[in-house]
């Protein structure tokens, strides 16, 4: 998407990215900044952080997502920098290789995913409402993934079930929070090419095949794609859109039999 195509919806808005110095998080802060919202990255890396940060004219702040504490004080630091929070993209995650079939898969890893995928989520939603209350309004998208809500004999067992409790928790509060102009919709999207899913297909393409055929589009989505799918849930374009899934998958969800 060109420059010029780029809407301003955001104007004034607050925004906290977490995850947002690469792949899909980092795409979503340069189309918040584009449509002209103060964007804070958070991330775990200092170096690629700053730099996001850095590239979208926003504020950097280095962040655990596991620690209750770095994330309070990543969402304050929002409010504390740009004076208020209108959106936040809860969108840290982590696909390890070690995260396979149920067979396999040890304790610790599914505990270290259901961790950064799924509890960040939760202490990030935590942080975030109390800010958005005082605001009288607000949009939390959540990543989830399609994977939640698809059977697929190429497990990863931890990372599937921790995306389908972002699903759920994101429906919960869509619910809890309506009345007071808060809106909480979780993204799932389909495979996209970013550094992470690159890596893991790199050391098996044909893993990689077998992911590609299943896909009605016959492609990846382009972390871009993604983030256009982000900065609709977070304006007002989706103001009557809330507790749901936004599945953004290139047609996988919805296929029997792809075309050849």
């Amino acid at each position: 998407m060109t420059e010029q195509a780029v809407v301003r919806r955001l104007v004034g808005r607050v925004a906290v990215v977490t995850g947002g110095a690469s792949g899909i998080g980092l795409a979503t802060a340069r189309r918040f900044a584009a449509e002209g919202a103060h964007v804070v990255v958070g991330d775990v890396d200092p170096a690629s952080g700053t730099s996001a940060a850095d590239e979208v004219g926003g504020h950097f702040v280095q962040v655990d997502v596991t620690s209750e504490h770095q994330v309070t004080a990543l969402f304050q630091a929002a409010v504390d920098t740009y004076g208020g929070l209108d959106i936040a993209f809860n969108n840290a995650g982590i696909s390890p290789p070690d995260d396979d079939s149920i067979l396999v898969t040890g304790l610790d890893t599914w505990r270290r995913v259901q961790e950064v995928n799924l509890t960040s989520v939760y202490l990030c939603c935590k942080a975030a409402i109390p800010h958005m209350q005082a605001r009288g309004r607000g949009s939390i998208i959540n990543t989830a993934s399609f994977v939640a809500r698809m059977g697929a004999a190429t497990s990863q067992i931890s990372y599937t079930a921790s995306k389908g409790g972002v699903l759920a928790m994101s429906r919960e509060l869509g619910v809890q929070f309506a009345r007071e102009g808060i809106r909480v919709n979780a993204l799932s999207p389909g495979p996209v090419n970013t550094p992470l899913l690159q890596e893991l297909f790199a050391k098996d393409p044909q893993r990689a095949a077998r992911r590609l055929v299943h896909i009605p589009m016959g492609r990846f989505a382009e972390p871009e794609e993604i983030a256009a799918a982000v900065a609709f849930l977070a304006s007002d374009d989706s103001s009557f859109l809330t507790a749901s899934e936004f599945l953004v998958d290139g047609g996988i969800s919805g296929a029997y039999v792809t075309p050849e």
